[in-house]
């Protein structure tokens, strides 16, 4: 009997991989890519574990489930940062903090 393919198995990896790279897109488009990947690894896990010999490609929902959780991490982290920084300097300090970074690299 021939192994399918889990479904999903191959867009939890990719979602994954975005919810790392989307990290400082002030954290909240990574959370959701995260959350996403990690609902469907539960998913798939599940029905891995009812029929393992049904199922291949399993590797790619454990990487993507490991890439997601550290993506999650990642924009927490980022978004937390943020909110820090609104609440410390708001908006019209960092703007100012923007302005003097760019008169910065400008010389």
């Amino acid at each position: 009997m021939e192994k399918q393919q889990l479904p999903n198995s191959t867009l939890i990896l990719v979602f994954g991989i975005i919810s790392i790279v989307t990290c400082c897109c002030y954290g909240i488009i990574g959370l959701i890519f995260g959350i996403i990947a990690l609902v469907l690894a539960s998913k798939a896990t599940k029905l891995y574990a009812a029929n393992p010999d049904l199922y291949s490609d399993y590797n790619n929902v454990k990487i993507g489930k490991i890439l997601a959780i550290i993506g999650l991490v990642l924009n927490a982290i980022y978004l937390l940062y943020i909110v820090w920084l609104f609440s410390t300097l708001g908006y019209e300090g960092i703007q100012e903090m923007q302005q003097e970074m760019m008169r910065n690299m400008g010389q």
